[in-house]
């Protein structure tokens, strides 16, 4: 009886024993069956395709499109620093025979000399003593600008003042109509040629401190370029009256204005930020044209490239050429492709 109670309980424990292998390796079957689906849907394509095929090329990664770097509140004022040592030096020359002093040249950049420039025998004791005080200004503008950056500002960059007929002066006189090809135009030469040459840079000057003073996020220096606006714009006045005063009596000077007006026109785009001092009569009533201004009674504005671009002699986006024949210094230096 014992004996075979002991029989029974060893077959059952055998058959318990199969039945958990069994069920074992039904287990192990169904992972092994999962894991091969698995593998085999990892190896097919997006259409289905097995190895074998070759796979769709991946997408190319865009390449990130560079941010440009943010303009300072320096490369504003270093821009302004650049015009400022052109009307310093032409000035200064006009008025007195002499340019700026050697300290007030250097700074970061390569510095350049100053091409031409001489003084003027004014017959006008006016526009001699206009000459006088506008050079001064500029000079104070310079030293101004160089002093408020400090160990930033940027170097004298090379200038061309001169008056031969492959000159700045003589392709934007060229360019204006004002005279032939091959012939020079001596800014030093008279009164009026003195006067034609500064209004070809002070309405510039002016619509470029209205275009920069936007960029300026300094309260302080915001305040000091709305003083160097004000100041070219009482210049810019100043000369625009002198030529309208003259210009009744020789009314080819007015007509100038409007041609070296059109030829800066041409450089800057397609629209018309310039006048020159042609009066308007109206119902027989002569208004003159001391101040241009939009519709709105407001004076233009450049951005930095388009005012290059007058400067550069050049409509096209260049980083050089002109009164600056190797370019300003500083971060701003390309005109604007117009």
């Amino acid at each position: 009886m014992n004996d075979q109670n002991l029989l029974l309980d060893v077959l059952a424990a055998g058959e318990a024993r199969r039945e958990s292998r069994r069920a074992m390796l039904k287990m192990a079957g169904t992972a092994g069956l999962a894991v091969a689906g698995a593998s085999m849907l990892a190896a097919c394509d997006d259409s289905g395709d097995f190895p074998g095929n070759p796979p769709p090329a991946p997408a190319p990664t865009p390449t990130p499109t560079p941010t440009p770097a943010a303009i300072t509140d320096g490369d504003v004022l270093n821009f302004a620093l650049n015009l400022e040592y052109l009307e310093a030096q032409f000035y200064l020359f006009a008025a007195t025979g002499a340019g700026l002093p050697n300290d007030a040249l250097t700074g970061a950049g390569t510095q350049g000399a100053v091409t031409g420039g001489r003084q003027v025998n004014f017959t006008d004791p006016l526009v001699a003593a206009y000459a006088r005080e506008i050079a001064n200004d500029e000079r104070q503008h310079v030293l101004f600008l160089r002093s408020a950056l400090g160990a930033a500002r940027v170097a004298q960059p090379a200038i061309d003042i001169g008056s031969a007929a492959n000159g700045a002066f003589s392709n934007a006189a060229r360019a204006a109509g004002l005279v032939g090809a091959g012939v020079a135009f001596d800014p030093y030469a008279n009164d009026e040629n003195f006067l034609l040459a500064a209004y070809i840079f002070e309405d510039v000057g002016v619509t470029a401190y209205k275009g920069a003073s936007p960029l300026l996020t300094n309260k302080t220096f915001l305040e000091a370029a709305a003083g160097l606006l004000a100041a070219e714009a009482y210049h810019a006045g100043l000369v625009r009256t002198v030529l309208y005063r003259k210009g009744i009596a020789t009314p080819a000077l007015i007509e100038a204005t409007e041609s070296i007006s059109t030829a800066r026109d041409s450089l800057d785009g397609a629209t018309d930020l310039d006048q020159g001092v042609r009066a308007t009569t109206s119902n027989g009533v002569t208004r003159s044209n001391i101040v241009p201004t939009d519709a709105s009674g407001l004076a233009y504005s450049r951005s930095a490239g388009q005012v290059l671009n007058i400067v550069y002699l050049n409509r096209m986006a260049v980083t050089a050429g002109g009164f600056f024949p190797a370019g300003v210094n500083g971060t701003i230096r390309s005109s604007a492709a117009s």
